[in-house]
């Protein structure tokens, strides 16, 4: 479901209103205790870091997951509002977490460096939701495509490290990442028979390491 999004008038995005106005989210707060989101994408990274159970929680799933997908398309349009930025928030459900897209326009700036920027808008609008429902929310934000081209590169990247790790039978250690890009790369290794993948260090620093299986 794609909802188009206008730019207000009022160019006046200043930090002042910046700081008001997105890092405070614009919801009713629940009459009940609020789990605030993880840090982690997955809750974990990997088989070895399974992922917090949260379906007992969740109820009665899809009709959950829709109401985050809503809370949190409200919550960006108001931030493209702010911002005076055009883009199209598209809504979606996919597998057991709601999926929010920002497209169009320019949005390279709510991406940030190595998706930094992104990162931090995506707890924000989970904080959103959360706030909103009075569940901590897994959801996944991506704005202007870049998680979709950043898991295309992270596919093939573990693709040929675990193609080198199989046939070398030595270890590789791959960069530091996020844990959106653990997850994914992990999810390739998975699929891979004689090899196996797990996460080693501490954030910002933590990066997955491809070993041989035993």
């Amino acid at each position: 479901m794609s909802v188009p999004h206008q730019p207000a008038g009022d160019t006046a995005a200043t930090a002042e209103v910046t700081a008001g106005a997105v890092l405070s989210p614009a919801v009713e707060a629940p009459t009940g205790p609020v789990e605030l989101p993880d840090t982690d994408e997955t809750g974990a990274d990997a088989a070895l870091e399974p992922a917090d159970e949260v379906a007992d929680v969740r109820g009665s799933g899809t009709d959950l997951l829709v109401r985050e997908g809503d809370v949190a398309g409200d919550y960006l349009e108001r931030l493209l509002d702010i911002l005076d930025v055009d883009g199209d928030i598209d809504l979606d459900v996919e597998g057991d977490r709601a999926s929010v897209a920002i497209v169009g326009g320019e949005l390279d700036d709510l991406v940030g460096s190595d998706g930094a920027v992104l990162e931090a808008l995506q707890e924000l609008t989970r904080l959103a939701v959360a706030q909103a429902t009075g569940v901590r929310s897994r959801l996944m934000l991506d704005i202007g495509g870049h998680r979709a081209r950043r898991r295309a590169d992270l596919t093939a990247l573990a693709a040929e490290t675990a193609k080198r790790v199989a046939g070398s039978g030595r270890s590789e250690r791959l960069a530091p990442m996020n844990p959106f890009e653990r997850k994914v790369v992990h999810d390739v290794i998975t699929g891979v028979a004689g090899v196996r993948s797990e996460s080693e260090g501490e954030e910002p620093s933590r990066r997955v390491v491809v070993l041989p299986e035993r």
